[in-house]
């Protein structure tokens, strides 16, 4: 076995998570030389044309993989979800002002787990106006309710509505687009997806925004995606902001410098973003988004048949399946003894990364992309033995 070669992890951590070997082997030898010059990728300038080479075709390959529309844009900016809770309310709220005669818009959040509480107490932090459409904390994040059962949008005022389509901690997810009938017409669908993005299709001309962290389910942390409709990079002056009293954007976040410059207005971390490249390049290599989303499904299937085949020891929080997350499976033991029991007994298996978070406790298995068929099959007889063992 060379240096660069690994015996193959069986890891579920949920971010920095699991990348597939042959990228990183591809990437390291890419860290010391680089296009054939005696330079690796981390010390080209980020506006040299291998550079600008690599920010373009990994953009294709995002537009490529979930059929991005010419009326949106694809960008890359420093930073991670937490970075997007801000520069979204920012850039959407200047857009809102640009529309309606420098009014000050509000903003309207679906809380269906941790990160969409976080992003909108982010937003109302910032000084916006900010309305919590629907909160599922009352039902434990077990569930998401329909349309029909969320506050109606405030449709004179609204800017947009913000969900988490896929909720790393609580584990439940939009398994498909959400219903956009249920918003006023100009009020725009914004969407984290860091932890699901390229895991299935879906309707790209749906969204004003998408924002994606590429450390779950596709790169290194550092870099952020974003698809934003073109429309929405039409925005008040910082001088037409400050009369109308609205925070202005910090430039590196300001999504129309970012575009005007190809995502490189600042330094962007080209390591990171080749990293990326190459993982977008192995998926279209291996089948694109069909054979990815059939792959998803199926190791989510056999994950959670096993956890509701044992439901006698295994609780599954998310009590709705519809919305289960086929990226993060959460459940929980009878005791804090039994969980630790069961960690331990994985860490011997060479199951990894299985430990809830720390705000909730329990077992998370994040199951992404890089996750093999073969791992998931491997936690499944864990499960199954370790429930016979405690019958």
């Amino acid at each position: 076995m060379s240096i660069l070669d690994r015996e193959e992890p069986h890891y579920f951590g949920a971010g920095p998570a699991l990348l597939p070997s042959d990228v990183l082997k591809q990437a390291a030898l890419d860290l010391i030389t680089y296009g054939g010059e005696n330079l690796g990728i981390g010390e080209i300038s980020h506006r040299s044309k291998p550079a600008i080479e690599v920010i373009d075709e990994t953009k294709a390959n995002i537009k490529s993989l979930i059929s991005v529309p010419d009326t949106h844009e694809v960008f890359f900016m420093q930073g991670g979800g937490t970075t997007g809770f801000s520069s979204i309310v920012y850039n959407l709220m200047a857009n809102y002002a640009k529309k309606h005669n420098l009014k000050k818009g509000k903003a309207a959040y679906a809380v269906t787990g941790g990160w969409s509480k976080k992003a909108s107490e982010e937003a109302q932090r910032l000084g916006f106006e900010v309305d919590v459409v629907y909160n599922g904390k009352e039902k434990k994040f077990g569930d998401i309710e329909p349309f029909s059962n969320w506050k109606p949008i405030d449709k004179e005022n609204t800017a947009y509505l913000y969900v988490c389509d896929n909720e790393t901690v609580h584990g439940n997810e939009f398994k498909t687009t959400p219903d956009t009938s249920y918003l006023p017409e100009g009020v725009e669908l914004v969407a984290d997806m860091s932890s699901n993005i390229l895991s299935k299709k879906i309707d790209v001309s749906k969204y004003g925004v998408i924002m994606a962290g590429a450390q779950k389910n596709l790169g290194l942390a550092g870099l952020t995606i974003y698809i934003v409709k073109k429309s929405l990079l039409e925005q008040a002056s910082d001088e037409e902001l400050r009369q109308a009293g609205i925070p202005l954007c910090p430039i590196a976040f300001h999504y129309p410098t970012v575009v005007a410059n190809n995502s490189a207005y600042n330094t962007i971390p080209i390591f990171t973003c080749q990293i990326l490249r190459l993982v977008t390049d192995k998926l279209i290599a291996e089948g694109g988004i069909d054979v990815l989303e059939k792959k998803n499904i199926h190791k989510a299937e056999l994950l959670y048949g096993a956890l509701d085949k044992h439901s006698n020891l295994f609780n599954l929080p998310v009590t709705n399946h519809q919305v289960r997350s086929r990226m993060n499976v959460v459940f929980t033991l009878p005791t804090e003894e039994m969980t630790n029991e069961f960690l331990k007994g994985a860490q011997e298996r060479n199951l990894t990364g299985l430990k809830g978070h720390r705000s909730v406790g329990g077992i998370r298995a994040s199951i992404y992309n890089a996750v093999s068929l073969h791992s998931v099959e491997l936690l499944v007889a864990y499960i199954n033995d370790f429930a016979e063992a405690h019958q």
